[in-house]
C-alpha cells in the first residue's frame, strides 16, 4: 500500500459523489498527483532556481536515514510529484548510452545501417522511419529525429544552410517578441509559464538549472505568441524535454541529467535551443486541437481511448463502470502530457523514437499506446475494488523501473491493436 507524505497526497476533491457534467467542471473539480495548489505559485516564483539534486542522505548506510531524509524533502518541496525518489529516476541514458555493456554485434550493424542511410547524398526517409521503428541508437538520434521531425530536408547539401537560416529565424522571433512577456497582455502566459517551469522534471538537477530554465521560457513564450489559437497551455512545457536532452546528448557522454549547460559554448547552447524550438513546434503542428480551447483533441482521443478498451477488454471497462471512475479522470494526462508524466524520461525518448518513425505517431498511434498500457496494468487494475484506490494506481503506475525492453513490448502491443482494429470501419462500435 502507498503511504504520502504530509501534505503531498493527491487530492480526489469527491469526484466519486459529483461527476463532472462538463469538461470545465472536470478541470475545476479535480487535482492529480501532479497538481499545485495556487498558493505555491509565489514560491516558484521567489526561488526558480533552486537545485533539486537528490539528498546526500541517499548515500548514507541506513535505510531509515533515507525514509527520513526522502520525507523531509518531500515536504520541504511539496511540489514535488508522488513518485519514489531513487537514483533511477534521474537516468535518462538507454542502452546505447556511454557507460553500458559493449555493443552486440546487431547493435553495431542496425547503427552502420543508420550511418550509411544519413551518409547518402539524398537520405531515403522511409527507410530511415522502418529502422527508426525498432529504437534509434543514440549516436545517431540528434540527426535522425531532426530529419524524421521534417526539421531537416533530406538532401545533405542543402542541411547546413537550412540549419543555419531556423537558427536564425528563431533568435529574430527572441528578438522580435521575447521583450513583450511584461505586457499587460502577454504577462498572464509568460506567468504561467514560469510557474510551471520548476515543475518539469522536478526530480532530475537538468532541468533546475538556471540557464535551462531560461531556455524553456523563450522556446514556449515564443512559441505561444506565435500560436495564438491556442496559446501556452499546461503540458506543453513537458513537450520540450525529449528534444532538449537529445540535441544535448550530441555533446555529452554521459550523466546527462547532472550536466552542467552553462559549461557548454553560448553558440552551441543557441543551436540546442533553437532545434528544441523548431523540432516541439512540428510535433504541436500535429496535435494542436489537443491545445486549443476547451481541448477538444483531448477529450476526442479521452473517449476513443474508452471506447476501444470496452472491445478489448471488457472487464477492465466494467470493472471502471462498476466504481464510477471515468476515463478523464486519469486518460487527460495521458493524452495532454503523452505518456510523459507516466514514464521515466529514458522510456519518453525511447517511445517518441517509434512516435516519429510511424505516420501520424503523436496524434493516431498514441491512442493505440495508451490502450496497450492500460492494459499492461489489468492485474493491479482489477484487483482494486475502490474508487479511490483505482484513482490513486492509474495516477502512480509503477513504471519507475522500465527501460527499452518495456516500451519495446508496450509498442509492439500498440501495434498489434492498431493492426486489428484501426482500418476496421467501426472499430469502435459493438
Amino acid at each position: 500500500r502507498r503511504t504520502y507524505p504530509k501534505d503531498t497526497k493527491p487530492k480526489f476533491n469527491n469526484l466519486k459523489t459529483k461527476k463532472a457534467s462538463s469538461f470545465h467542471e472536470f478541470a475545476r473539480s479535480t487535482n492529480d498527483a501532479w497538481d499545485i495548489d495556487e498558493e505555491e505559485d509565489e514560491d516558484f516564483l521567489g526561488t526558480p532556481a533552486q537545485s533539486s539534486s537528490l539528498p546526500s542522505g541517499l548515500n548514507s548506510s541506513s535505510p531509515q536515514n533515507q525514509v527520513a531524509t526522502i520525507r523531509c524533502t518531500l515536504q520541504k518541496q511539496q511540489s514535488l510529484p508522488v513518485r519514489p525518489i531513487i537514483p533511477l529516476v534521474a537516468r535518462m541514458s538507454d542502452q546505447n548510452a556511454s557507460g553500458a555493456p559493449p555493443m552486440t554485434v546487431r547493435e553495431k550493424s542496425r547503427l552502420d545501417k543508420f550511418k550509411q542511410l544519413l551518409a547518402s547524398p539524398n537520405t531515403d526517409l522511409e527507410d530511415l522511419r522502418k529502422h527508426s521503428w525498432s529504437g534509434i541508437p543514440r549516436e545517431v538520434r540528434p540527426i535522425t529525429w531532426r530529419l524524421l521531425s521534417g526539421y531537416l530536408p533530406a538532401n545533405k547539401e542543402r542541411r547546413e544552410l537550412v540549419l543555419r537560416r531556423k537558427r536564425e529565424e528563431y533568435f529574430g522571433f527572441i528578438e522580435q517578441y521575447y521583450h513583450s512577456r511584461t505586457d499587460e497582455h502577454n504577462k498572464d502566459t509568460y506567468r504561467q509559464i514560469h510557474i510551471d517551469i520548476p515543475r518539469t522534471n522536478p526530480l532530475i538537477p537538468l532541468f533546475q538549472q538556471p540557464v535551462v530554465q531560461e531556455v524553456f521560457e523563450r522556446i514556449l513564450f515564443i512559441w505561444a505568441i506565435r500560436h495564438p489559437a491556442s496559446g501556452y497551455v499546461q503540458g506543453i512545457n513537458d513537450l520540450v524535454t525529449p528534444f532538449f536532452v537529445v540535441f544535448l546528448s550530441e555533446f555529452v557522454t554521459e550523466d546527462v541529467e547532472n550536466f552542467e549547460v552553462a559549461a557548454l559554448p553560448p553558440d552551441t547552447q543557441r543551436n540546442i535551443e533553437a532545434d528544441s524550438f523548431w523540432c516541439m513546434s512540428k510535433l504541436l503542428d500535429g496535435i494542436q486541437d489537443n491545445y486549443t480551447f476547451a481541448q477538444p483533441g483531448i477529450q476526442n482521443k479521452v473517449k476513443a481511448l474508452e471506447e476501444l478498451v470496452s472491445r478489448i477488454d471488457e472487464d477492465i471497462h466494467n470493472h471502471f463502470k462498476r466504481y464510477e471512475v471515468e476515463y478523464l479522470q486519469f486518460a487527460f494526462r495521458w493524452m495532454n502530457n503523452l505518456l510523459m508524466r507516466e514514464l521515466p524520461l529514458r522510456c519518453t525518448i525511447r517511445l517518441w523514437d517509434t512516435y516519429q518513425a510511424e505516420a501520424e505517431g503523436f496524434s493516431h498511434f498514441h491512442l493505440y499506446v495508451c490502450s496497450a498500457f492500460l492494459i499492461e496494468w489489468r492485474k493491479e487494475i482489477l484487483s482494486m475494488v475502490d474508487f479511490q484506490g483505482l484513482l490513486m494506481l492509474l495516477q502512480n503506475l509503477p513504471t519507475i523501473h522500465w527501460g527499452n525492453e518495456e516500451v519495446g513490448l508496450l509498442l509492439a502491443e500498440a501495434y498489434r491493436l492498431k493492426y486489428m482494429f484501426a482500418d476496421a470501419p467501426s472499430h469502435y462500435k459493438r
